[in-house]
Order: C-alpha cells, then sequence, then structure tokens
C-alpha cells in the first residue's frame, strides 16, 4: 500500500470520526434546548392572548375569576394552580364572544374551561 492511500485513509476516518462528534453534540444541544423553547412558546402564547383580550377591552381579572370558579365547579376537589388564557374568540357583538383557559392541575389531569360571554358576565360554555 503507498503513503498516499495509507494517508487518504487516515483523513477518511479523521473526517468520519469529526462528523459522528459534531452530531452527536449537536443532537444533545438540541436535547437540551427543546423543553426551554416549549417553555417560551407557552408563555409567549399565553402573553399573546393576554395581548388580544385586553385590547378588545376585557376585563382579564373577571375573566380568570370565572375560569377559577367553573374549574372549581368541573373538579371541586382539584387543587388548581393557575388558569391560562389560550384563545380569545371575539366575535361581532358582545354576546358571542368565547375565551378559552387551560387549567392547570396539581395532582391531577389538565383540562380545558371554555367561557362564553352574555353581556359582562362570563359563563362556562362546555367542558373538555
Amino acid at each position: 500500500m503507498s503513503v498516499l492511500g495509507i494517508v487518504l485513509i487516515v483523513i477518511g476516518v479523521v473526517v468520519l470520526a469529526l462528523v459522528l462528534l459534531g452530531a452527536l453534540g449537536a443532537r444533545r444541544r438540541l436535547g437540551a434546548t427543546e423543553h426551554g423553547f416549549e417553555a417560551r412558546l407557552v408563555e409567549a402564547n399565553e402573553a399573546l392572548a393576554d395581548a388580544r383580550a385586553q385590547d378588545r377591552g376585557w376585563d382579564l381579572t373577571a375573566l380568570e375569576e370565572a375560569a377559577r370558579a367553573a374549574a372549581g365547579r368541573r373538579a371541586p376537589d382539584a387543587r388548581v394552580r393557575g388558569v391560562h388564557l389560550v384563545q380569545v374568540i371575539d366575535r361581532p357583538g358582545t354576546d358571542d364572544d368565547e375565551a378559552r383557559f387551560h387549567v392547570d392541575v396539581a395532582m391531577g389531569r389538565d383540562f380545558q374551561v371554555v367561557l362564553h360571554r352574555n353581556g359582562d358576565t362570563w359563563s362556562e360554555l362546555e367542558a373538555r
């Protein structure tokens, strides 16, 4: 075997090792940042829903209280850690508006509460 052949084989092995190490490093970094990205995405979606509700002139405090009351009726024994506005549906007029909340339960299954607006009163439309 010639010296050139040996040099080419060594270079090929080194390049292959570098490619494999780079792929492993990229996969590891992606796994480490994936959870943080999803958490930031959820926060951004909630902030967007809150901003849209405020832009429409909705009282966020009253909305959250209505969502907590609906969650309490739906699961009276559950310890609700939080209610998060995830979607605002603003139809023409004030009687067909909807607000969808994600209810975060401490020891149990999370669920969704949909509030329906009738004048200035918010009540549960459906439970999921």
